[in-house]
């Protein structure tokens, strides 16, 4: 193994799940509800509105106004992002061991799939990113998202060297992205834990 990628939310930070049961809690809306609305969406428009959000192809405004529009006169999703970033903390051992990884000589590249308006809020969560990561690849700024295979292939590319999906170690909290990168020919690690994932790293750099 040459070159570890990792996804940025759910494996560098706190479990996702964590901001979005609070951003529940305080809004009153449940994940049925926030289904429904998606699901309507994405019949209405023809595409799946957190998808475009994150290809960059619609603004946050647009998302938040599609949603609205599917929920509830008494409900409302405005305030989303304040409460979802006040919950989202550092997996501090995570990201202490991707450093560990860069100054072993690992190649490194950050593949997140964001949202464009959520820049200035995340990246001040890691602000040692360009220290421990050569390439940053942001599905919002590339317009392709995981689990395409494009955006896998871009980030390899970007790595440059020679590299090639073989010579990867990917690591992603959501299984679908782990298996596109298994087909690409990557060695995925599917992050639950952190002392998990450290193990499976280290075992595949070990081989």
């Amino acid at each position: 193994m040459k070159a570890l990628i990792s996804d940025f939310g759910g494996v560098l930070t706190t479990p996702l799940g964590n901001s979005f049961a609070a951003w529940q809690r305080e809004s009153g809306i449940g994940l049925a509800d926030l289904g429904t609305a998606m699901a309507a969406a994405t019949e209405r428009h023809g595409e799946h509105p957190l998808f475009v959000l994150e290809k960059g192809e619609i603004a946050q405004e647009e998302f938040l106004r599609r949603l609205d529009a599917e929920l509830d006169d008494d409900l409302s999703i405005d305030g989303m992002l304040d409460v979802y970033f006040e919950h989202l903390e550092r997996n501090h051992e995570m990201i202490g061991f991707m450093a560990d990884l860069r100054a072993r000589g690992l190649r490194m590249a950050l593949l997140t799939n964001n949202v464009r308006e959520w820049e200035p809020r995340w990246r001040p969560l890691l602000p040692e990113i360009d220290d421990i990561f050569e390439v940053v690849v942001d599905s919002a700024f590339v317009g392709v998202r995981k689990p395409e295979p494009e955006i896998y292939a871009l980030t390899v590319e970007r790595l440059g060297g020679g590299l090639e999906p073989v010579d990867c170690i990917f690591v992603d909290d959501i299984e679908v992205n782990c298996e596109t990168a298994r087909q690409l020919g990557m060695t995925a690690v599917m992050f639950e834990t952190t002392e998990q994932a450290r193990a499976e790293i280290d075992s595949a750099l070990a081989q």
